[in-house]
């Protein structure tokens, strides 16, 4: 399993130098350069897609400075959705995005990653200490137009603003 540290977002357009203003959505993604992972903000008029070679990418927006601050809500909440969504076949692009999500804040630990002869990954198996318990989850990315379905349904679920 692979440990590293992700820089903090630069908010400036890496392609045309522009600041990021609040609200507005960009697009970020890792890739290795030498022994490092860089991380490389894009604005939404200046990305193409990510590289081949990119460790990973996602969508985000640019927070508001004077915006009420959004709080996750707490883990056994995450872990009790993720849960509830393991026999949902329609659902398994979700569980796929929450148990990242999961691994990113160290709800749960990467354990394996099983491959098919091709070398793609199929399965991931992840383990929550807390609850002492291995899940299998299935990798299963999804297209641009869901990746934004998926986003607004794990916001409204799983974020809440603060008083």
């Amino acid at each position: 399993m692979l440990d590293f540290e992700v820089q903090r977002c630069t908010r400036r357009c890496e392609k045309t130098g522009r600041e990021l203003r609040p609200g507005e959505p960009f697009y970020s993604f890792l890739i290795f350069e030498d022994a490092r992972v860089v991380r490389y903000d894009y604005s939404s008029e200046g990305w193409d897609e990510p590289p081949e070679n990119a460790v990973g990418w996602w969508k985000s927006q640019m927070p508001d400075p004077n915006a009420r601050k959004l709080h996750w809500a707490p883990n056994d909440v995450m872990l009790h959705y993720f849960e509830q969504l393991e026999g949902k076949k329609d659902k398994q692009d979700v569980r796929y995005v929450l148990a990242l999500l999961m691994l990113r804040r160290r709800i749960v630990k990467l354990e394996d990653a099983k491959a098919d002869d091709e070398g793609n990954e199929k399965l991931l198996l992840i383990y929550c200490q807390r609850k002492e318990t291995e899940y299998q989850v299935a990798v299963i990315e999804p297209g641009q137009q869901r990746i934004d379905e998926i986003q607004e349904e794990l916001a409204r679920l799983l974020f809440a603003s603060a008083a």
